[in-house]
């Protein structure tokens, strides 16, 4: 006889259906694993053997044969252990293989029979769904499991209390749903003193959630700008934290089920690579631009990080998605992010303050800004030049306005978009494109006047062209006009100065 288990394997944000088969023949005593295993499902047989030998169970002298199929996809991850064990238990009649047939396992375990959480529960949670089946899973992922919805769950916290409530002898209650987290405002606007146009360029950027970059002097303000951003943005629906929490739950960082409405805000350090930023690895783990999803990335010191990463993020901001390519495997995740960048003007950082500006000057800037490439920065919507703080400045009072009154704003502007795009699929301004760009930011004669002469003037390419439109449409919904006009225009084109190259 043949017992079967069914379990995932995870590809990117998918789970995609194993059946974990384990088979006793007579034969020399042997445990052998097959179905494409890594080194981590390859050991399951060491871990599995201890957990019994901890329960009071030996492993029958016999050929002990366990298959994950299909056999021609790649298996990865400790979370096949807990259900290889239960296969074996029904082979070995200890569990009864109908009652299996009803649920989804995934789960690691321990030497002492304890069953120990493992990356992806959540995705599992919703395969099983989809299947109309159960979840056995960790009784510390009980509550993230909790957030897929109509799926019977039997979180335990070791094999022995799971194999007693599948006798009937004792009952795992199911687990308290997930808590939501208050979401994190961090740093407020009344905080930035001075600094009107970078405020502007902020509270636009977060209205229409499109790719900001700062260049200024070192002390000027940027990070801390950047740093209030989340506190202007909306908090995420239900729909998006799900989304959110299925990349952390395939990360490993989604702790004690606990989901959070505020919007991911990551912030790489400039020696981060290609695979830290895009993903990768060896088991081709979500990189930072995923797990900003529906947030914010900022990537201060631009220019320090290495050309190729840099360009590694082309892609991913225009289409929202990364797709890492291995030999064994294609794995697609989420990343539309909204790109905050800050940099110098030039090595030094003072470029144009005569009393600190270095002897290369204009060299000095032409080099350290071509590091970031003309593509690049082809895809930023909004460049805006944050003059450096002085000392008067620090002295006045704070701002009348703070986060809040920016958030309400934005808020507004996100609900009209909202209700613009409902059921286009699409979210924000800042996906707007083809027939939508045409029917909903096509400006008034006086601005598609101005808009031809300035794309004449600044040599836009079609990409710059169309976040032109995107901008517009943005500044005319904070302003609540139904139609962009000459003003939405001129204000929009004055953010697409782009910083000098040689």
């Amino acid at each position: 006889m043949v017992a079967l288990v069914s379990t995932v394997a995870y590809l990117g944000l998918e789970a995609r259906a194993v059946e974990v088969q384990c088979q006793i023949a007579p034969g020399l005593p042997a445990f052998a694993l097959v179905g494409l295993p890594d080194k981590a499902v390859s050991e399951s047989r060491q871990r599995v053997s201890a957990a019994l030998t901890a329960m009071g169970l030996a492993l029958p002298p016999k050929r002990i044969t366990v298959n994950l199929s299909p056999a021609d996809l790649p298996k990865d991850g400790s979370h096949y252990d807990l259900p290889i064990a239960l296969a074996l238990l029904s082979a070995m009649g200890i569990v009864d293989v109908e009652q299996m047939a009803d649920f989804v396992a995934v789960g690691e375990l321990a030497l002492d029979g304890r069953v120990i959480p493992s990356p992806g529960v959540l995705l599992a949670a919703l395969h099983a769904s989809a299947a109309d089946k159960g979840l056995i899973c960790p009784a510390a992922q009980g509550s993230e499991a909790g957030w897929a919805s109509n799926v019977p769950i039997v979180a335990t916290p070791n094999l022995i209390s799971l194999l007693n409530h599948l006798k009937g002898t004792q009952v795992l209650r199911p687990p308290a749903p997930g808590h939501v987290d208050p979401p994190s405002r961090g740093p407020d606007l009344k905080q930035v003193k001075g600094q009107e146009t970078a405020r502007r360029a902020l509270e636009i950027a977060a209205a229409g959630a499109h790719n900001l970059l700062m260049i200024g002097p070192p002390g000027a303000g940027k990070s801390l700008l950047a740093s209030c951003l989340p506190g202007v943005l909306p908090d995420l629906t239900p729909a998006e934290a799900l989304e959110v929490s299925m990349v952390a739950s395939v990360a490993g960082t989604l702790e004690d089920g606990r989901i959070s409405r505020a919007r991911p805000y990551r912030a790489p350090h400039h020696s981060a690579s290609i695979a830290a930023l895009t993903g990768g690895g060896l088991k081709v783990r979500p990189g930072e631009v995923s797990m900003a999803h529906l947030g914010v990335l900022f990537l201060d010191e631009l220019p320090e990080f290495q050309r190729q990463t840099l360009d590694s993020l082309r892609q991913p901001l225009e289409t929202g998605e990364v797709t890492v390519a291995r030999a064994n495997a294609h794995v697609t995740y989420p990343a539309r992010v909204q790109l905050v960048a800050a940099m110098n003007p030039c090595r030094c950082g003072h470029l144009g303050d005569p009393a600190l500006a270095c002897s290369r000057a204009p060299k000095c800037a032409a080099d350290y800004q071509s590091k970031v490439s003309g593509p690049l920065l082809d895809r930023i919507d909004l460049h805006v030049e944050v003059d450096p703080v002085r000392a008067a400045d620090l002295a006045l009072p704070p701002p009348a306005e703070g986060s809040a009154e920016v958030a309400a704003r934005v808020a507004h502007a996100r609900q009209i978009q909202t209700a613009r795009l409902d059921g286009t699929g699409k979210r924000t301004n800042a996906d707007l494109d083809g027939d939508l760009l045409e029917l909903h930011a096509t400006p008034e004669e006086a601005g598609r006047k101005l808009l031809m002469q300035a794309a004449e003037a600044m040599r836009l390419s079609a990409r710059g062209y169309t976040r032109i439109l995107r901008v517009a449409r943005t500044i005319a919904d904070l302003a609540g006009a139904k139609d962009i006009g000459r003003i939405h225009v001129a204000e929009a084109l004055s953010y697409r100065r782009q910083p000098p190259r040689a």
